[in-house]
């Protein structure tokens, strides 16, 4: 409890009712002065007169979305066969024309064979939750890739059809749904540290975009790195 400063005009009686309730406070138990609040700090803008940059120096395909020629009868991915989903997709634009569904050329043809070698098939089982917030479960598949890593990817169904609302690749410690959000663990080349990287729809743009992307401590994981960790493909 912060108080209230007694006006200089206030006689002894008042004083002494102020010094009162201080005391209440601390011998109850209760709520206590924390001290003055720090001074709000305006942040200073470092070289004012560098311009702007007017575009990204990379595309890593973040809000890029593709429309996949599969049915989804009655809007329930759930009736969906994801091999057939990861292999209609192998061909599908995206809708910035940056180039088809980037993933090795090995991968693509043991996706290609899933069905005559299973063993090798690189699809893994599915997850359902509804991303978007409209009611409806979205389909989310993941893709093993050489050196660990894995393809993450996220469809909804639009119109009769699907439409691929994320995709991106990295060396993955975990993937997990929290909420409407997708959220990647990722190796550091830091001793005791990893990135975590959560994925939210956004109406605005119609696809999965990375909200937050931070370094974090792990508890439990001192001291140095006996190897680095997998080369990561760009994390789009």
């Amino acid at each position: 409890m912060r108080p209230h400063r007694a006006p200089t005009a206030a006689g002894p009686a008042a004083v002494v009712a102020a010094l009162a309730l201080l005391c209440g406070c601390g011998a109850a138990g209760g709520l206590e002065s924390a001290g003055d609040a720090p001074s709000a700090v305006e942040p200073a803008r470092l070289w004012p007169g560098l311009p702007p940059a007017s575009a990204a120096p990379y595309d890593y395909g973040e809000g890029e979305t593709a429309r996949i020629p599969v049915r989804a009868p009655g809007g329930d991915v759930r009736r969906l066969d994801p091999v057939a989903v990861v292999q209609a997709g192998l061909t599908a634009r995206t809708d910035r024309d940056s180039g088809q569904d980037e993933l090795p050329a090995a991968t693509v043809r043991e996706i290609r064979a899933c069905r005559t070698a299973p063993g090798d098939c690189p699809v893994l089982p599915p997850y359902y939750r509804d991303l978007t917030g409209d009611g409806r479960e979205e389909l989310v598949l993941g893709v093993t890739l050489p050196g660990r890593q894995l393809s993450v990817r996220a469809y909804t169904p639009q119109r009769g059809a699907l439409t691929r609302i994320m995709s991106t690749s990295d060396a993955v410690i975990s993937v997990e749904l929290a909420g409407r959000d997708l959220i990647l663990r990722a190796p550091s080349a830091i001793a005791g540290y990893e990135y975590r990287t959560a994925w939210s729809w956004d109406a605005r743009q119609g696809a999965m975009l990375a909200t937050r992307d931070e370094i974090v401590r792990v508890p439990g994981r001192p001291g140095k790195a006996s190897s680095p960790p997998a080369p990561s493909v760009a994390r789009r």
